[in-house]
């Protein structure tokens, strides 16, 4: 049987490709990126306010495709026109608020946190991402070459990176490193950092600085080190800007603590978000007690995808 195809519209930022990719795979689509760039002026415009036209964006290429994924504000229009101008019948699926009118889309999947509804409207529990278990598992030697092969249960920290809620300084990052360090020399840890994407150098050089030899601080964006640290990892922390790393890493069954970091500015929406994990038992608060305890997988990608091939018969 030939795959339908999928164009995966976003900005280019990893949560976004992660989000649109993960939900092409778990719908078995043959598909393409296209990044979307907007002109000059319009990068300052809401899409409610913008032109359904190609002419607001850079070097716009319309391959062939039977379904549309977009993810984030710059993909918005670009998905409506397609949709609009296309000579066959296709499917429009956004990921996160498109704030514009969602009757424009097939599917709107947002998380439950953003308390949005409508017919076509798909909530998540936190945000759908690429990652399978399959995967994860795949990878769980990976980090055998990097780390010290000893009995030591492993404690795992996953970095995100500054943000308009969130200062990556020195000063927050002290005061998160002094309880890991007071926790892992209690309980005799083994340590694992794993920098992402948007993790700055001065904070990576600062985790290898402040901690001794005797762990293993990943220095460059490795996606096989963080599947094979969530493969392997007794217990995970991450830090409170990424709502995509934590729900990747629920992905896992395991124990998440999330690192917080004192927000800049009113952070309502994450803290729904953290809020609705801990209700789930997901998370907790690094800094509460270190111990293990169980709660149901979270695989909303594949979830998503199946209410969706029902609602659209392939």
């Amino acid at each position: 049987m030939v795959k339908l195809k999928g164009l995966l519209l976003t900005e280019g930022m990893h949560g976004m490709i992660s989000q649109a990719e993960g939900l092409a795979k778990a719908l078995d689509l043959d598909f393409i990126h296209q990044k979307i760039e907007l002109n000059n002026l319009w990068k300052l415009i809401p899409p409610k306010f913008t032109p359904v036209s190609l002419k607001v964006y850079k070097n716009f290429k319309i391959p062939e495709f039977d379904i549309i994924i977009s993810c984030g504000r710059k993909s918005v229009v670009s998905s409506i026109y397609l949709k609009k101008n296309s000579a066959k019948k296709i499917f429009n699926i956004h990921i996160q608020n498109p704030k514009v009118n969602l009757k424009n889309f097939d599917f709107v999947v947002v998380p439950e946190h953003d308390e949005i509804s409508g017919d076509n409207v798909v909530s998540t529990k936190g945000a759908i991402h690429y990652l399978t278990e399959h995967e994860i598992n795949q990878k769980k030697d990976y980090l055998k070459s990097f780390i010290k092969n000893d009995r030591r249960k492993i404690l795992t920290l996953i970095l995100g990176g500054p943000t308009k809620y969130y200062d990556y300084s020195i000063k927050n990052f002290r005061e998160i490193f002094l309880i890991l360090s007071n926790l892992l020399n209690q309980e005799n840890l083994q340590f694992v950092v794993i920098p992402s994407m948007r993790t700055p150098q001065n904070i990576i050089d600062y985790a290898k600085d402040f901690f001794d030899n005797n762990h293993t601080i990943i220095k460059n964006v490795d996606k096989n080190a963080y599947l094979s640290a969530l493969a392997i990892s007794d217990y995970i922390v991450v830090t409170c800007d990424s709502s995509s790393m934590i729900s990747e890493t629920a992905l896992t069954g395991k124990p998440i603590y999330v690192a917080n970091i004192f927000p800049k500015k009113k952070d309502l929406r994450f803290q729904k978000f953290r809020n609705l994990f801990r209700e789930l038992n997901i998370i907790r608060n690094l800094g509460e007690p270190l111990e293990i305890w169980n709660y149901k997988k979270l695989d909303e990608t594949r979830r998503v995808a199946n209410i969706i091939k029902q609602k659209i018969n392939f």
